[in-house]
């Protein structure tokens, strides 16, 4: 069969889009785990947000394909939709699957006729349930024997019982097919980019996460032997920096430091990684574990600090993986001790913060954003998140504080929530004015690593970074709400893809 997947246009807009674009590496592990038979391109539309329609259109025209399968995300859905329609009225009788955290988890918003048709959907972890519907379509047989899939049958859609989580043991999981890919460009700060993962899962339960609605508190990991060989073959691919997508690397410290003397011992550490990490697991542990994460090539950490005051982190249900511990007991919050580390062993952080909780006034939301600014290299910071079946949705829900049902605005920087005092426009706002400056004072850093990237994008970068800002807003003769109302204007005109 000829398959074509797809991943959306749409993206978080923390960093320019000519500073960072990742691959999804779903896809790519979708298309490694099919039978070797099959035909398998892989297309991530993030490359090309300003040439959707024809990208589509010449691709399938090109490749002929028999299915079509799409990986989407809340915000994404409409987009989702529209890709559906279009490829449908260019083959009529293509099978259309979808997959990943918004199919998994809403699934009710994918079997409606009127929603755009699809004819599966695959949910939770997709290689083998992908892999298995292949091969039952290709020989014509039914598909109620496929766990952790939906399927169509006439005007009926029928759920089979979910897929148990893999426990990434031995080889049932093959390396990514990177060699799918049909569109080039992923990069960051001008370096060839590639994510791989090392593990899967996370045990906590912040109320925030999508993943364990998707499949549970557990952590399953690979080898160590199949980590390095996929670092590897993402090098043989051109990467030079490579993103460790793991949900939860840090839930145990002692494989992580193992996993960095493992590159380290296999010559794997001139590229430049990037990892998310809990705060108290580098606070905790840092004496050891950042050296040899600096050692192993790590130079970025996406710190997950959520909030740095105690009544948002119980709402967020993360105190605990932002606390301190001495003997075994709680001493306090880990974030500046895990910040000190990090700096320390010259890494940068990139802060992860939650502002617009429920009982968020506008001084806390100051706070945070302070902090952010003193202590962090780049903010990504992001407002709460009605997603699917979250915990964080039915509070929001049941407070009245929802105030957005356009799922394209629930991008993470677009407030859609309130609070119980401040409206969603002044958290927004806040978060805009104070974190676009915040931005600005890593391009030393960025310019000593990659001079000539930055040399050449610079423009491109402070021009994306102030949007809606003009001669008159820098020089003080326009209102910061006006230049803020055009910035929201023009974000919405980005999300129109098609």
């Amino acid at each position: 069969m000829n398959v074509l997947l797809l991943s959306m246009p749409d993206s978080f807009e923390h960093m320019p889009t000519v500073g960072i674009r990742m691959p999804n590496g779903a896809l790519t592990s979708l298309a490694g785990n099919v039978d070797p038979h099959h035909k398998i391109a892989v297309a991530d539309l993030i490359l090309v947000q300003r040439r959707v329609r024809e990208t589509v259109e010449k691709l399938v025209r090109k490749l002929n394909p028999d299915m079509v399968g799409l990986s989407v995300m809340t915000f994404q859905r409409k987009t989702a939709k529209k890709i559906i329609d279009l490829v449908r009225s260019l083959r009529p009788g293509i099978q259309v699957v979808v997959g990943g955290y918004d199919p998994s988890l809403a699934v009710d918003a994918y079997t409606d006729n009127s929603s755009g048709v699809v004819d599966f959907i695959v949910r939770g972890e997709g290689e083998i349930t992908f892999r298995e519907l292949l091969r039952a379509h290709e020989a014509g047989c039914d598909y109620e024997h496929i766990t952790g899939l939906s399927y169509r049958r006439g005007d009926h859609f029928y759920h089979n019982p979910d897929r148990p989580v893999n426990g990434l043991e031995g080889e049932e999981l093959r390396l990514p097919h990177r060699d799918a890919r049909v569109l080039r460009g992923y990069t960051l700060l001008g370096r060839r980019v590639d994510v791989i993962e090392t593990s899967r899962g996370c045990t906590f339960d912040c109320s925030f996460c999508s993943i364990i609605e998707m499949r549970g508190r557990n952590f399953h990991t690979y080898t160590f032997d199949r980590v390095l060989a996929d670092i590897r073959d993402a090098c043989a691919h051109g990467a030079r920096a490579i993103f460790i997508v793991d949900d939860n690397i840090t839930l145990n410290v002692q494989r992580f430091e193992a996993l960095c003397r493992a590159i380290i011992d296999a010559g794997l550490n001139k590229i430049d990684y990037t990892v998310q990490a809990m705060t108290s697991a580098i606070a905790n542990h840092g004496d050891t574990l950042a050296p040899l994460m600096r050692q192993a090539g790590f130079r970025y950490v996406f710190l997950g600090i959520e909030n740095i005051l105690e009544n948002d982190l119980e709402f967020l249900r993360a105190s605990s993986k932002n606390a301190e511990r001495q003997g075994g007991r709680r001493t306090g919050n880990a974030t500046l001790k895990a910040i000190d580390y990090l700096h320390r062993n010259r890494m940068y952080v990139v802060g992860g913060l939650i502002v617009g909780n429920p009982d968020d006034t506008s001084e806390s939301v100051q706070m945070n954003l302070e902090f952010a600014r003193r202590y962090v290299d780049w903010p990504y910071i992001q407002h709460p998140t009605p997603y699917p079946r979250t915990p964080m949705t039915k509070d929001f829900r049941d407070r009245g504080l929802i105030i957005s049902e356009q799922l394209e605005e629930y991008d993470g920087t677009t407030a859609v929530v309130r609070s119980e005092y401040l409206s969603a426009e002044d958290i927004e706002f806040m978060r805009w004015r104070a974190e676009r400056w915040m931005k600005t004072r890593h391009m030393p850093a960025a310019l000593f690593h990659s001079p000539l990237f930055v040399l050449r994008h610079a423009g491109k970068m402070f021009a994306h970074t102030f949007r809606g800002s003009s001669l008159k807003s820098f020089l003080g003769l326009e209102d910061e709400h006006t230049v803020f109302e055009r910035y929201r204007a023009i974000r919405r005109a980005e999300r129109a893809y098609l």
